[in-house]
């Protein structure tokens, strides 16, 4: 692969999805995978709201930026281009437990991964998007 010139201080920032209701989004993501809100803003003239949720400061780590478009009473087409969200977390099996008994659902249930060892599972954020929960890559390239 041609390595990249002139691209020092590049980072990836954020991305981006749309939902239909922000507070069931920011108890899926704040408070069930533990993100924290890092800033919120309203555009009343754009009837929206923007919230970017992460781990850290937006400085150091990547965020997801939740727009919820204060007029969409339908679900948003997510296309097939559209993959997933992949979170790290310390142990997927007790992540999907606690994912259960809030009634998420669990689109793949915790086990390794087909072809590999690397131990997933996959569940959906109120509005279908799939999140991804995976073990730790240094836990896995320590084995």
């Amino acid at each position: 692969m041609p390595e990249a010139t002139g691209t020092e201080g590049y980072r990836l920032a954020h991305t981006m999805i749309r939902v239909c209701d922000l507070e069931k989004s920011l108890e899926f993501y704040c408070g069930l995978l533990g993100m924290n809100v890092l800033r919120r803003t309203d555009y009343p003239d754009g009837k929206f709201t923007n919230t970017f949720i992460g781990y850290g400061p937006e400085e150091s780590f990547p965020s997801i930026e939740i727009t919820h478009n204060w007029d969409q009473s339908e679900p948003c087409d997510k296309g097939d281009g559209w993959g997933h969200l992949c979170v790290e977390v310390p142990d997927v099996y007790a992540a999907c437990d606690r994912f259960a008994e809030a009634g998420i659902t669990i689109t793949r249930p915790a086990g390794p991964m087909k072809h590999g060892t690397r131990v997933i599972a996959f569940v959906e954020d109120p509005d279908g998007y799939k999140v991804e929960l995976n073990e730790s890559i240094l836990k896995h390239l320590n084995q």
